[in-house]
């Protein structure tokens, strides 16, 4: 992005800290996968939201009329190894900062920091290590009240930081866009290429290899390729097992592109038509999945959304017989949980589960223009129910997109992807 937009957000974050108030962002740290073996490095939302870092272990710091950072120091000798650093000149020029310091200058410049700040504003539970230290400084500091100088009386999570990223900018709309057009590319290739007899590790490693090849980090999150029964396992990632004929696979993968990560689910046949029962289910959950994103308007409260739509699923299992009783009185006893256990969406953008609140003041949310969220119904038959009807059992179907909240007209940023029976059937003949 464009570093005058990480510029603005900072500008924003600052005009929303009150005099004596101090907000402290931390760079995600390098991680250890095995041994000496590191992970793949990605960087903390919160973090690269407000400054388009990349580098690990970075510290921002904020106050309303000051701003500083802490970087790596520049280093030639282990920059030959793991890559050249931006160093302190560079980020305080790019983000137009007060101070930027060498991340070694920390210790001894932290508690100037947080004196006479009233607020620590920080995201408490992340790292109990850095948790551990702020809170012991703190306690140094309040120890020098006879001095007139004390630390932080209140410590927050500045949910506000998460509020402003809850509703995406027109810059955030095109990267959603665009992760949502690889994830696109990934699933019609499944569509197009699985043959009964492959294995679900197979069909991963296309997504992989589909997202990669057209600059996306990969998956947003551990891709869920789930065949036959596997399907009623919600966040199964094994991807171990042989297709068979006759069954669905369900698919849950989206394409994270520069920060942004699409979140989609497919479900189609191994073969090339559905079983009566799978599109008796899969018609079902479709049907129910329009009408809860034609409801995903400004204005909407967020948790009616998922209200609806378990009435909606238990009413159809009532015409189908699958589940007994008057509709009230299913829906409040939770029967219906024997088939749907989840919730009907989340947040979505920089973390597939994003950030922001869903209820406020114990009443849940209204959506609002600019809110990108999922819309996911699904129906789960435990293969070993012996009191279902044997056609109906280890299906599991989940149909999931991406929603923009646009007044009352809902943009559907993953609608290129292929769900209807006969789009689906077509494209695997």
């Amino acid at each position: 992005m464009d570093q005058n937009i990480f510029r603005k957000r900072i500008r924003e974050v600052q005009n929303l800290l009150k005099e004596s108030e101090v907000l402290l962002i931390f760079a995600a740290p390098q991680k250890i996968r095995n041994r000496d073996v590191e992970y793949k490095f990605r960087q903390d939302s919160d973090y690269y939201y407000l400054s388009g870092i990349e580098e690990e272990d970075g510290i921002l710091v904020l106050r309303r009329d000051f701003s500083a950072h802490f970087a790596l120091p520049k280093d030639k000798e282990k920059e030959i190894w793991t890559g050249i650093r931006l160093g302190k000149e560079e980020i305080k020029r790019r983000l137009e900062l007060d101070q930027s310091f060498d991340l070694g200058e920390w210790d001894s410049k932290i508690s100037d920091i947080l004196t006479n700040q009233f607020t620590l504003y920080h995201f408490f539970g992340k790292d109990s290590k850095k948790d551990s230290e702020l809170l012991e400084l703190i306690s140094s500091l309040n120890r020098r009240l006879r001095e007139g100088k004390f630390g932080p009386q209140r410590w927050e999570i500045p949910n506000f930081l998460h509020e402003m990223r809850m509703l995406k900018s027109p810059e955030e709309i095109e990267k959603l866009k665009e992760s949502s057009r690889i994830t696109a590319l990934g699933h019609e290739r499944l569509f197009r290429e699985t043959k009964v007899g492959m294995y679900e590790f197979e069909l991963e490693s296309i997504l992989e290899s589909e997202y990669l090849k057209h600059g996306a980090w990969g998956g947003g999150y551990g891709h869920i390729v789930a065949a036959g029964k596997n399907a009623t396992i919600l966040h199964y990632t094994t991807n171990r097992a042989k297709i068979s004929d006759n069954e669905l696979i369900l698919v849950d993968s989206g394409a994270e592109k520069d920060y942004y990560t699409a979140d989609v689910t497919r479900v189609f046949p191994s073969g090339k038509k559905f079983t009566s029962e799978q599109r008796t289910i899969y018609q079902l959950v479709l049907d129910v999945q329009k009408q809860a994103i034609s409801d995903t308007k400004q204005g909407v409260e967020f948790n009616a959304v998922h209200e609806k739509t378990v009435k909606n699923l238990t009413s159809g299992l009532i015409d189908l017989g699958l589940l007994k009783g008057g509709l009230s009185e299913i829906i409040e006893k939770g029967e219906y949980r024997r088939f749907y256990m989840h919730r009907t969406g989340h947040y979505l953008g920089m973390d597939v589960h994003d950030v922001g609140r869903y209820f406020e003041n114990g009443k849940s949310k209204p959506m609002q223009n600019g809110l990108v969220v999922t819309v996911e119904p699904g129906l789960y038959f435990d293969p070993t129910d012996e009191t279902i009807p044997a056609g109906f059992r280890g299906i599991g179907v989940r149909i999931e997109d991406d929603i923009l909240v646009n007044g009352d007209n809902p943009i559907v940023l993953t609608s290129m992807i292929a769900k209807e029976v006969n789009e689906i059937e077509a494209m695997r003949s």
